[in-house]
């Protein structure tokens, strides 16, 4: 092999990794979503249980 392309070989191998990635952003989505569920939940509570219940109802014949 060529010593410039196991030299490019070694290089890209051996590069430091930023494993952290993007946790602010999950965090934020995953508050965000919590929060439209909590407020919309008054709202919608029983039509929700309305839609599983046909929904299982269906489902076991």
């Amino acid at each position: 092999m060529h010593p410039s392309v196991s030299g490019l070989l070694v290089h890209l191998t051996t590069r430091p990794r930023d494993d952290r990635g993007d946790v602010p952003g999950w965090v934020m989505v995953t508050l965000m979503t919590a929060i439209v569920v909590a407020a919309l939940t008054p709202f919608v509570s029983d039509e929700l249980r309305a839609l599983l219940a046909r929904a299982f109802a269906m489902v076991s014949g």
